[in-house]
């Protein structure tokens, strides 16, 4: 893949060279964003005061400068800059590349090896970088689109730090605007809110910046173009999604979190996002299932039902008529009353089963079918509930030898108030009832 400001041949001077390529940095003070690494209290600025580059991942986005920041730490450490991708290099390339740094170590140069797009390698291609690495012969900048956790082996990243690099913001895009309309001379033909609209449509990439950039500035037009006109001409970029990766998880948890934290509009943007990006509506409504189990639960007993509900009207009317019915549920959960007294206490529950392992339950709740069942006490003592005073024996239902422990305490919130007063109802009655035995 490449990059902001990649490193392709350039054209010969006399030919026309593309917009990126002739902003390309210079130096890393050039570089637009990624100030939190590249300031001096940053990462990368304390590694090269200190005159100390280790090996690196860089993790970000497209069009935010990995390429452009790997190739100008070369230049600043005197390394020789190497670049491959993953996607076109195999393992007899990379012997190749290993013996070429092995001579120019011998002839005291190190070598900055840069590998785009770095998790296509499988696990023993990766391997294959370590030795290389522990013994000085490349200092490796690996960069990825994708979470390093989960796509890159641990023994690589034990040896690499991570440097997570963000989209740039509006503010970013119009620096890189600027920047260009020097370098071309002219202003762009765009009406304020046309060229905000334009930064926009780049979603935070550089590259893709520029690209409009160049399209914008060879339109030949009398007047500045409003939004409206722009977006005649121009298409949005698809919003970064991927419905396996990274983008997922980010969002479906962005979509959780929103409705645990009471926030129907954020909900309801994560959810629309989340929709935008191709997502399959019938795993939002399998997760809203989920998100009123686990975070409402009994503090609103409506909830789950009204989730399962808008799932079968989904199903009922398709899309995109039906995932109105979702954005109801949406809406119902982040402002239904929160609780996860059940889930706390249904882990709590699962916990002491495993502590326990095997005990019996008490004999007088165990049914006794046969004679000898009956002759070794099963059954024995059982106190019928409905012939209690108030319909409660308040026996033990817990193995003999077992501390009474007490899973569920309900918050007073929403119904869960109620549920409240019944579990202390029910906690007095017994006490009562086990000392009146």
């Amino acid at each position: 893949m490449a990059d902001l400001f990649d490193s392709a041949p350039r054209p010969a001077a006399e030919g026309p060279r593309p917009l990126a390529d002739r902003l390309r940095p210079k130096r890393l003070s050039e570089v637009i964003g990624q100030g939190h690494v590249l300031s001096p209290d940053g990462p990368l600025g304390a590694m090269l005061a200190a005159k100390s580059l280790s090996s690196l991942i860089l993790w970000g986005p497209p069009g935010v400068g990995k390429t452009t920041i790997a190739r100008l730490l070369a230049d600043e450490t005197d390394l020789a800059f190497v670049q491959i991708s993953a996607i076109f290099t195999g393992v007899p390339d990379l012997k190749k590349v290993f013996e070429q740094a092995k001579i120019r170590r011998g002839n005291g140069q190190g070598t900055l090896l840069f590998v785009d797009e770095i998790h296509r390698f499988n696990k023993a291609q990766q391997d294959g970088f370590l030795p290389h690495m522990e013994d000085g012969t490349i200092l490796l900048v690996g960069a990825t689109t994708e979470n390093p956790s989960f796509e890159l082996n641990a023994a690589l990243l034990s040896r690499a730090q991570v440097i997570v690099l963000e989209r740039l913001s509006l503010a970013d895009l119009e620096r890189l605007a600027q920047r260009a309309e020097k370098e071309l001379g002219r202003s762009l033909p765009l009406t304020g809110e046309a060229r905000e609209a334009m930064l926009e449509m780049a979603d935070g990439d550089g590259r893709a910046c520029l690209n409009l950039i160049e399209q914008v500035a060879a339109w030949k037009v009398e007047r500045p173009l409003d939004r409206a006109q722009l977006a005649q001409r121009l298409m949005r970029r698809a919003a970064k999604y991927d419905k396996s990766g990274e983008e997922h998880y980010n969002l479906i948890s962005a979509l959780h979190k929103s409705i645990r934290g009471s926030d129907p509009d954020g909900a309801l943007y994560w959810f629309a996002r989340m929709l935008e990006g191709g997502e399959d509506p019938r795993f939002l409504a399998r997760r809203l299932v989920r998100m009123a189990v686990e975070d409402i639960g009994l503090a609103d007993p409506q909830a789950q039902g009204l989730c399962i509900d808008s799932w079968q009207t989904y199903e009922r009317l398709g899309s995109p008529e039906g995932e109105l019915a979702l954005a109801n549920a949406v809406v119902y959960l982040a402002l239904a009353p929160k609780s996860n007294g059940v889930y706390v206490a249904y882990k709590a529950a699962r916990a002491a089963a495993r502590e326990t392992g095997s005990l019996m339950p008490p004999r007088h709740i165990l049914n006794a079918p046969t004679k000898m069942m009956k002759e070794i006490g099963y059954g024995a003592g059982y106190a019928y509930d409905h012939d209690a005073e108030d319909g409660f024996s308040g026996q033990d239902y817990f193995p003999e030898g077992m501390k009474r422990p007490v899973f569920y305490a309900p918050p007073e919130r929403g119904f869960e108030r109620e549920l409240k007063k019944r579990v202390e109802y029910f906690a007095k009655l017994r006490a009562k009832r086990q000392g009146e035995r």
